[in-house]
């Protein structure tokens, strides 16, 4: 293995761990959300906002790795846990960019109900959870399905 496919396979890992890891920050965020003042409601937002956004642009760092990882090294396009694992991240790119954002914008509308707003986000998160860790599971084992 040359000492360039090892920096790609580093660098894929290390996305893939900023991609999932921080998701979990989010959990107790929404927990202190539920009973947080007014004033400390914007704050929460802002980190929950921060934490989406790094978790979107490492994995975009995911995508071009996992695209140069599977160029140069020994697996086919048509894998089968290849294109599972392309399935899988569209669903979530797509769950990221329209099912965070639409909650987030919800929170502050006037007559919302902010428990069942909160409810919505932690389900939310749990869901993207389960999607990345789909795709982990996918990129790790190599499962041959067909």
């Amino acid at each position: 293995m040359s000492l360039y496919y090892g920096a790609v396979v580093f660098a894929h890992v290390v996305s893939a761990v900023i991609s999932v890891g921080p998701l979990f920050l989010l959990l107790p965020l929404i927990r202190r959300l539920r009973t947080a003042k007014r004033e400390a409601e914007d704050i929460y937002l802002a980190i929950i906002r921060v934490v989406i956004r790094l978790v979107m642009h490492s994995g975009h760092a995911l995508v071009v790795t996992g695209v140069l990882l599977i160029l140069f090294g020994p697996w086919p396009w048509h894998s089968s846990w290849v294109i599972l694992t392309l399935a899988v991240m569209l669903l979530s790119a797509v769950f990221l960019a329209t099912g965070f954002s639409s909650v987030l914008k919800k929170f502050h509308e006037s007559g919302n109900d902010r428990q069942s707003t909160l409810d919505k986000l932690q389900r939310t998160s749990w869901i993207y959870i389960g999607l990345l860790l789909i795709m982990l599971w996918l990129m790790v084992q190599k499962p041959s399905i067909w």
